[in-house]
């Protein structure tokens, strides 16, 4: 793989730990890394650089590395090198006491904006160093899950870990069904929920055979669904609609819940 996976550094230690994240992700895709910090002081942005440089060359020594200093704001300057990037990493930044729940700025910026999937680290230390040996993906009902699905499996691919896949679903008041959907329901609806999981998985797993799947239905909302799911989840994946007729990508209530509560790193993937 050419191409980088890049991380932005601003010099905190949620940027250095999502250094190390995402040094060890470059090492299972044998991708190069690069490291990115917009600068208003050259001094202060060498030491960064610097102090970044080491942390990643301690996680992974035979790394390809790379670093850049920008002169744009962080947020422009993420996004212009994402369009030719694996991925952009990033660290969650929080506030005051709301640290583990508030997502910075920047990174919310280049979610909303990149070309390519971001991740941002979120949680312990536990969630961040592959302990559960699971990935979660959400898939959603309609067409456009196969790009998160598809990047899960290849994470799980790598990792050589067990993939789960997370449907929530829900019914009108009062009403009796089952996953597999009475005729009545899916006159109101496309596909019973179990279909929705088979159809999103049914092209990407045949190319990952080695990655065991698990398929979850959960009659709840996405948001509770997936952040429960998350909670023994090594990386949680989930997509993002692009803006019609505008750059960017369209953050909806299950994105930004999941950017700013998730207990272990999220990686948004755009939908082609």
């Amino acid at each position: 793989m050419a191409i980088p996976l890049v991380v932005g550094v601003d010099g905190s230690e949620t940027s250095l730990d999502a250094v190390d994240w995402a040094a060890d992700e470059a090492v299972l895709h044998a991708a190069p890394l690069h490291l990115l910090h917009a600068v208003t002081d050259e001094q202060e942005a060498a030491d960064v650089i610097g102090t970044a440089s080491a942390r990643a060359v301690k996680t992974a020594p035979a790394l390809r590395l790379s670093s850049e200093i920008s002169h744009k704001d962080a947020a422009s300057a993420l996004v212009e090198k994402g369009r030719n990037a694996f991925a952009l990493v990033l660290g969650s930044r929080g506030l005051g006491d709301l640290a583990d729940m508030l997502l910075g700025s920047i990174s919310l910026a280049v979610a909303a904006r990149a070309d390519c999937p971001v991740v941002v680290v979120r949680g312990t230390s536990e969630h961040r160093a592959e302990r559960f040996g699971s990935v979660v993906v959400g898939v959603e009902d309609g067409e456009g899950s196969s790009t998160a699905v598809d990047f899960a499996l290849r994470e799980a691919h790598v990792r050589r870990c067990r993939l789960m896949a997370v449907h929530a679903w829900s019914t009108p008041a009062g009403a009796c069904t089952t996953p597999r959907a009475p005729s009545w329901f899916l006159e109101a609806h496309r596909r019973p929920p179990a279909q929705v999981l088979d159809d999103a998985l049914r092209g990407s797993a045949e190319r990952y055979r080695d990655v065991v799947v698990s398929r979850r239905l959960i009659e709840k909302p996405a948001r509770p669904a997936l952040l429960e799911a998350a909670s023994t989840a090594d990386l949680l994946v989930v997509g993002a609609r692009r803006r019609l007729g505008h750059p960017g990508l369209q953050l909806g209530l299950i994105n930004h819940a999941v950017l700013h509560h998730a207990p272990c790193p999220v990686a948004i993937v755009p939908r082609m």
